[in-house]
């Protein structure tokens, strides 16, 4: 009743279960049998991905499902991807003092972690503080470590932030179709051996955006990727641009496709990724790039 009376009454309301369990139709409308909120926080993503990247990368090829379980039951509900505040409190450390390794791997990692959580399917939640990586706890006694981004790293992290909400905005492939796998596409999903993974994310009309993250301090190049048509890949942002803090490595203006196919898909294209990274790239199909 709740759900129903908050959602008919004032349109543009959403209501949010924090619920952990499988209990199923949370997000389904109460007159289909379901629970009627908006949304679902996926648990499930939030504690897989962090304790992913709490391991050493040199054994993260043996917990490799955990990078790609999430789309098991991604359309099961309608979801948000939390990185909360409960998350930043009670010991649990900062968002960046999660993060495996010495200080500029933290850094490198975390900025992967957004840039695959941006292109994850469903709606996003970063924790104020996480955006500019502040290293201590939430505290609601006190205000954010705003003096943090006098540090060029972590000032970095915050143009990082703004860049990849820009681009998210500005891209229906990476919001439009968050409900079904109609908006997604794995394009290398098995590669435990480098922990590295790629998908596309497709929009109703219009380019679709190919998201490829490294969670190794590894360079790859002619990495495999595969493609559902002919078409270009042009590199939309990356975690390990220089501004950002990253070392700087970038892939070619444009990478043609190529008649060979991966996995079950008919065609590919080899991309460079940089080590500890997430790069997004716009996909033209053929036709379109003409």
């Amino acid at each position: 009743n709740l759900n129903t009376a908050v959602l008919t009454e004032f349109p543009g309301c959403i209501t949010a279960a924090e619920e952990a369990t499988d209990f199923p139709m949370v997000t389904r409308p109460p007159y289909d049998g379901g629970l009627g909120f908006t949304f679902k926080w996926d648990m499930g993503l939030m504690h897989d991905t962090l304790n992913y990247l709490a391991i050493d990368p040199y054994f993260r090829s043996k917990h490799h499902s955990r990078l790609t379980f999430s789309m098991v039951y991604a359309f099961s509900e309608n979801y948000i991807l939390p990185f909360s505040h409960d998350e930043v409190v009670h010991g649990k450390k900062s968002m960046i003092g999660k993060m495996w390794g010495g200080y500029d791997m933290k850094f490198a990692t975390l900025r992967a972690l957004w840039g695959y959580q941006f292109a994850h399917p469903g709606k996003k939640l970063m924790f104020m503080g996480s955006e500019f990586a502040q290293f201590i706890e939430w505290d609601y006694k006190k205000a954010l470590d705003w003096m943090l981004l006098d540090y060029p790293i972590h000032a970095g992290m915050r143009r990082y932030v703004r860049r990849l909400n820009r681009i998210y905005a500005k891209n229906p492939a990476l919001w439009q179709i968050d409900d079904s796998w109609d908006g997604f596409l794995w394009l290398n999903v098995d590669d435990a051996e480098r922990s590295a993974i790629a998908f596309m994310r497709k929009a109703k009309s219009g380019p679709a955006v190919v998201c490829a993250c490294n969670f190794t301090p590894v360079k790859y190049d002619g990495f495999v990727i595969g493609l559902p048509e002919m078409g270009v890949l042009r590199e939309l942002i990356s975690s390990d641009e220089t501004e950002f803090g990253g070392g700087g490595v970038k892939n070619i203006p444009a990478i043609p496709s190529r008649e060979e196919a991966f996995l079950d898909l008919k065609y590919s294209a080899r991309i460079t990724l940089p080590p500890m990274s997430a790069v997004w790239f716009q996909f033209e199909t053929e036709e379109k790039a003409k």
